[in-house]
Formats: structure tokens, sequence, C-alpha cells
């Protein structure tokens, strides 16, 4: 099983479960090739790991107080910004994540 990083880091893995839950997606989806996980680690792990895959340990500690700081809670709260700028409801991203799937985005 693959282990994705991260201290509340790694949002996406989120989206990736909205795709499929437990790695598995819904009946007539893009199947995924392996099961995916998230496994919460702290700020300093998540920057030894990046350090271990070649990234510079300045850019590393930057990335995850960045990240750290992006993702205390802060910015938890939700807004009608989207209704009010675009003059419409806001549209779930998990459409957004099937199509980008069954179109190939995830191979590049």
């Amino acid at each position: 099983m693959a282990d994705l990083p991260g201290h509340g880091l790694h949002r996406g893995v989120a989206l990736a479960q909205q795709v499929g839950r437990d790695g598995e997606p819904p009946a007539g989806e893009v199947r995924h090739r392996r099961p995916v996980r998230y496994v919460p680690v702290t700020g300093p792990a998540y920057a030894s790991l990046l350090e271990e895959f070649g990234v510079a340990e300045a850019e590393a500690g930057f990335l995850a107080e960045l990240f750290a700081t992006l993702l205390d809670g802060h910015n938890a709260a939700t807004t009608d910004d989207v209704k009010r700028v675009l003059g419409r409801e806001p549209k779930d991203s998990s459409g957004f994540a099937r199509a980008a799937a069954r179109d190939g985005a995830r191979h590049g």
C-alpha cells in the first residue's frame, strides 16, 4: 500500500478519496493501480522525507513550514466568495476529479 506523507499536508488525498474510497473507484470509474492511504507525519518528518528525495535542506524546511502554516486550520472556514464572484453556487470537486482521472490527467 502506498503511503502519502503529510501533517495535513496532502489534502489531495481527500480529493482522491472522492474519486474512489479506500482506493477502490466507484463502478465504471478509472481503476487505481495501488491503494492509497493517508499517513500523518510532523512537519520536521516531512522535511526529512523531502530531503531523502533530494530536495535541498533549506527548501525542504521552507516547504514543511509553509504547508504547516497554510494548513493549520485557519483556512478551514468557508465563505460565499465563489457565489458572489461567479453568481452561482460552487461545484463539487469530485466531478472534476473523476473527469480528470477519466481523461488521463494522472498519466501526465
